[in-house]
């Protein structure tokens, strides 16, 4: 679990630095006139084990990351994987439909205790959505809907790995 007195996640500053270059990436880097309110990033929290956070990082181009609080990453697979690449654009081109359920923050805090945050990357501003442990409730469709596409990322990149691993281990017996 997360530290019990304050329900916070260990990090390192690897992490802090990467998540925070995530959280402030330019839509400039995209060439494409996005209009103000438009997402063109998510950032994902996600408490995975008792004592391990991660965070998804995608953007509308397909690219999907994962970073860890330990410093560990999984990077690049988006190069290697279209199936990953899709996973990760659907996400992204329809996270808008969150932003009337999000707030618009300047800081961008770690998840307490299970709690993902679902940060969108927008020209105007960066917008947070919590979105507690367990069954999100039927009258929010909208949290409902993005939590399964980032979920489908989240099993792509799991797959990519397993791929990545299968590969590597192929190369090794040769």
């Amino acid at each position: 679990m997360p530290n019990f007195n304050t329900g916070r996640y260990t990090v390192t500053q690897k992490y802090l630095m990467t998540r925070g270059q995530a959280l402030s990436f330019p839509a400039k880097f995209f060439n494409t006139n996005f209009k103000k309110d438009e997402v063109y990033g998510v950032v994902v929290d996600i408490p995975l084990a008792a004592d391990v956070l991660t965070t998804m990082v995608c953007f509308i181009n397909g690219a999907a990351n994962l970073y860890f609080n330990n410093g560990g990453e999984y990077t690049g697979a988006s190069q290697k994987y279209r199936n990953l690449v899709q996973a990760a654009h659907n996400l992204v081109a329809n996270a808008g439909q969150l932003i009337p359920k999000a707030e618009k923050v300047n800081q961008f805090d770690l998840p307490i205790g299970r709690t993902n945050n679902v940060f969108l990357l927008t020209k105007n501003a960066v917008y947070k959505v919590a979105i507690p442990a367990g069954i999100i409730p039927e009258d929010e469709p909208e949290k409902r809907n993005v939590y399964v596409l980032y979920q489908r990322v989240l099993n792509e990149l799991r797959s990519c790995q397993l791929k990545d691993d299968a590969e590597r281990r192929k190369a090794a017996s040769k």
